[in-house]
């Protein structure tokens, strides 16, 4: 009987050891994680106070939106939804390039847009959760 059970116990972790991982989001839209490398790694210094990161590297953010929206959106992913909100993020990933080049923008108008940026990008991880889309 304890040999059973040990035999089953090792049978349930071996299957269970060789199941594949499920792929993310980002696993399976690589747009979607180069763009959103580029988002971390500005917008969280910004939640410091730090807008450094996003002051030099605004034009890179611009082109992975850009990029993002050039690309064919996963078909398990493909919806209205998700394609406006992907066009909204390159709009305003754009706007918020020209607002840092302009110079003229105070750091609560670029931390305002990020935030802003950011909240899309969100929008479109959620969309991309919600299997009733």
């Amino acid at each position: 009987m304890k040999k059973t059970l040990i035999l089953l116990l090792l049978a349930l972790v071996g299957c269970s050891l060789n199941q594949a991982p499920a792929q993310s989001i980002f696993d399976k839209w690589e747009a979607l994680d180069s763009f959103h490398e580029v988002m971390a790694q500005t917008f969280h210094p910004s939640e410091e106070g730090n807008l450094e990161p996003i002051k030099t590297r605004s034009g890179e953010m611009a082109k992975k939106a850009d990029a993002l929206a050039k690309t064919p959106i996963p078909d398990e992913f493909a919806s209205a939804a998700i394609q406006s909100a992907v066009k909204q993020l390159q709009k305003d990933s754009k706007m918020l390039h020209k607002l840092i080049k302009s110079k003229q923008a105070s750091d609560e108008q670029i931390t305002k847009s990020l935030s802003a940026l950011h909240d899309v990008f969100h929008e479109i991880v959620g969309l991309c959760k919600d299997e009733n889309h």
